[in-house]
Order: structure tokens, then C-alpha cells, then sequence
């Protein structure tokens, strides 16, 4: 595995690059985490793949090149956003890629797929919070007096615990994901990435009727993964979607919402070898 920064005028792209297969993928981790999460997966699949995991924005080494909080504020949109791994994959030399994601990296990656279907081989995700992201979040980040709310949490020293707690003990979320959250909202530094993630991703909000028709129209592949005991998001979010893509398969795991593990790679080498 080699650490790489690829330099573009709207970020500091930082991305890790194992595996030296002659197929691309391109990996979007899941919140708090960063570009090494999927690494598990070169053992078994490095010789089919070359695997580009990147830190994603307000994650790890990876830096807007504009950090004002206004210009983050302003958000990201999806052609922005899809023209960036456009031009990553000019500078690579990468033709067409499949994509990998993991919750929050699955908007980033229905995104790709939205805008630049014509790229994409294979669309694998597993929780993919952006079926159904949720009230509160889409509050939070998506109405202008929520996201003004979330402003004031992350800039206070204890509400928004506070705000975990109520949602805890109001059993809006279970335990494994009340002690997720916690670890990322520990310090003022992490409480201030939390609101920048929500915020600059806002408009991120995946069209699911064109994400459909995207796959379908070019014939993509797609695996849909779920932990059985994942209660953040469960297999259910996808009833509405899944069923309506024409070559998607759904794969269910004895796993939670932590899922991307020695189980979720040897299923996933099972089904792309």
C-alpha cells in the first residue's frame, strides 16, 4: 500500500493505492473512518484489482483548498464533486472503474453514478445510508434553521453529547451507534468535521428514480450489502430501490452496522471472482 496526494483546485486529495490488478476501484469510506477501510480487501482480490481508497472530505490528511466556514457552507454540488474523480481518473489513466462504498461514502458513489454511468463497471455498496438517510440527518444538514442548529452543537462544548444521549435514550438510535457517533464527536475538532461533513455533502441527496435509471440504461452490475444486525440502516431501506435495478443482487451478512470485515470481504471475493 502507497499514501498519494492528488492536488486540484477544489481539494487536497489524499488516497491510499494497494492492490496491482488491471481493474480499477474506487473506494469511499464510511464516516470517521478513511481510505485505508477496504485494505482488507487486497489479500484476496489485489491481483484483480487496484484498489484508490480515498480519505473523503473532512476525513484524516485529506483538505479543501478553500477552508473558510462560508465556502463550506456553500456545499458541494454532484458535478463538482464527479468532475473531481473525472480529472483524478485523466491524471491515472483510468478509462472505467468500479466503485466501492460504504454508508456515508455511498452518496459520493450513487453521485458517480448519477452523473458518469458511462464509467462504471461494477457498483458495489454496503450500508448504504443514502437509500434512506434519515430524518435528523437530513434535517441537520438539509433545512437551512437545522443545519443552523447542528452550527451551534458543534460549536458548543457539551450539547450535542447531550443531543446523543436524548436520541439514545429516546431510541431514535441504538447503543453500537450511539458509541459510533461519540467517538466522533469527542472533541471540538471533531464536532466542527461533523458539521462540515453535513453541510458541504447537503446536496449530495441521491435521486433515487435517476440513480435507477442510470444503472439500468448502462447495464451495471450492482451489490447491495446489509448486516442483519445493522438497526442504522437495515436491508428494509432498500424494498423500495433494489428490487427496481435490473442486475442488482443483495447480500445480507451476520453483521451490524461495523460490517466491513473478514466476513464482508470473503463474500465479496466470492462474488467478483
Amino acid at each position: 500500500m502507497t499514501s498519494h496526494f492528488y492536488q486540484h483546485p477544489l481539494v487536497k486529495l489524499h488516497y491510499y493505492k494497494f492492490g496491482n490488478g488491471p481493474k480499477a476501484m474506487l473506494c469511499f469510506h464510511g464516516y470517521g473512518m478513511h481510505g485505508r477501510q477496504f485494505t482488507l480487501l487486497e489479500e484476496s482480490l489485489g491481483q484483480q484489482y487496484t484498489f484508490y481508497g480515498f480519505d473523503l472530505f473532512f476525513h484524516k490528511q485529506t483538505v479543501l483548498q478553500n477552508t473558510e466556514l462560508e465556502h463550506v457552507k456553500n456545499g458541494i454540488s454532484k458535478a463538482d464533486l464527479a468532475q473531481l474523480f473525472v480529472d483524478f481518473c485523466r491524471e491515472q489513466g483510468i478509462e472505467r472503474f468500479s466503485l466501492l462504498s460504504y454508508s456515508m461514502g455511498s452518496f459520493y458513489a450513487a453521485t458517480l453514478a448519477e452523473k458518469i454511468p458511462e464509467k462504471i463497471e461494477c457498483y458495489i455498496t454496503a450500508a448504504p445510508s443514502n437509500l434512506k438517510p434519515g430524518r435528523i440527518i437530513t434535517f441537520l444538514s438539509a433545512n437551512k434553521i437545522g443545519n443552523k442548529l447542528l452550527e451551534r452543537l458543534a460549536l458548543s462544548d457539551k450539547a450535542m453529547i447531550r443531543l446523543l444521549e436524548l436520541l439514545k435514550k429516546g431510541k431514535i438510535i441504538d447503543k453500537k451507534a450511539h458509541e459510533i457517533l461519540f467517538r466522533e464527536i469527542a472533541t471540538p475538532e471533531l464536532r466542527f468535521s461533523f458539521f462540515a461533513c453535513a453541510t458541504y455533502l447537503r446536496f449530495l441527496k441521491t435521486d433515487l428514480p435517476l440513480f435507477i435509471r442510470q444503472l439500468n440504461k448502462h447495464d451495471i452490475p450492482s451489490i447491495f450489502i446489509f448486516g442483519k444486525r445493522d438497526k442504522s440502516y437495515p436491508a428494509s431501506i432498500g424494498k423500495g430501490t433494489i428490487p427496481k435495478i435490473e442486475h442488482a443482487k443483495q447480500v445480507l451478512l451476520d453483521e451490524n452496522h461495523d460490517l466491513v470485515k473478514q466476513n464482508f470481504a470473503q463474500t465479496l471475493t466470492n462474488l467478483l471472482s
